[in-house]
């Protein structure tokens, strides 16, 4: 009775990394989509007081994840007022 309680054990402390990966991995992507909820321009939660906050954004605001050699400070205003 014993030996079937140690290998279950074993069974189970083997599981341990890929329960500890696969819950990183559900909470990384929950925090990335609630990155994409609250930083994106193209998400609109306030319709009344901000309908278009693409149109608020500047050039040198970065909503971009991840981009590869891109100084947003640098970047110039290329586009009309509205």
């Amino acid at each position: 009775m014993s030996l079937i309680r140690c290998l279950i054990f074993l069974c189970l402390l083997q599981l341990i990394p890929l329960f500890i990966f696969i819950g990183g991995g559900a909470a990384m992507s929950l925090l990335y989509l609630a990155r994409l909820g609250l930083r994106n321009p193209d998400v609109c939660w306030d319709r009344k007081n901000n309908p278009e906050p693409w149109n608020k954004l500047g050039p040198n605001d970065q909503y971009k994840f991840f981009t590869v050699n891109m100084d947003y400070s640098k970047l110039k205003k290329d586009r009309p007022d509205f």
